[in-house]
């Protein structure tokens, strides 16, 4: 399975991208794309527009995951981006259904549970809709945010003996294929 980062905000798309998401999916892997949200430069409707717009589509050809809305820690600034949480929930909210409009998928929601207590006051109201992927550098997965009984895929290291983020869906290869295939 191959997860590529294609965009961020507005204003990015990884140079690669085009050639590492055709390129995996060339040698029969299940790809997928994800956006870096920045809730502090633009909607959520823009930010999933031009996601949507430079390749983070999904196509129902069983091996295309949902995109996926990466929503952390502010690398720039304010954790928050300068949101309240009835604010952040709303700039998701807004991201999401603008993603589901123009896809008619659920996005897959990667955060992380303290940075989801923070920045949304533990919001529950898209657990039932959106998979969850946490992120958690831990042994265990630990406490998940408010709303979702399990996660559906943990980034549990950033670093090991192969350069990159190491993930574990939570589950078999076949409920990686039920979860491209919508």
């Amino acid at each position: 399975m191959g997860l590529r980062q294609g965009h961020r905000g507005t204003y990015y798309k990884n140079p690669y991208y085009t050639q590492q998401y055709n390129g995996s999916y060339d040698v029969g892997m299940i790809r997928g794309a994800y956006h870096f949200a920045t809730p502090d430069t633009a909607s959520g409707a823009a930010q999933a527009g031009y996601f949507v717009d430079n390749g983070g589509r999904w196509s129902k050809d069983g091996r295309t995951l949902p995109g996926v809305l990466d929503i952390e820690w502010n690398p720039y600034g304010d954790a928050c981006y300068g949101k309240t949480q009835s604010q952040m929930v709303s700039w998701i909210r807004d991201f999401l259904n603008t993603y589901k409009a123009r896809t008619g998928r659920d996005a897959v929601i990667y955060t992380s549970t303290s940075w989801w207590k923070q920045c949304t006051g533990n919001h529950t109201g898209f657990a039932a809709n959106n998979p969850l992927w946490v992120a958690r550098y831990a042994s265990t997965v630990g406490e998940l945010p408010a709303g979702w009984p399990t996660y559906t895929m943990w980034q549990y290291t950033s670093s090991g003996p192969i350069v990159g983020d190491h993930n574990r869906f939570n589950g078999g290869l076949d409920r990686v294929r039920a979860l491209a295939e919508g």
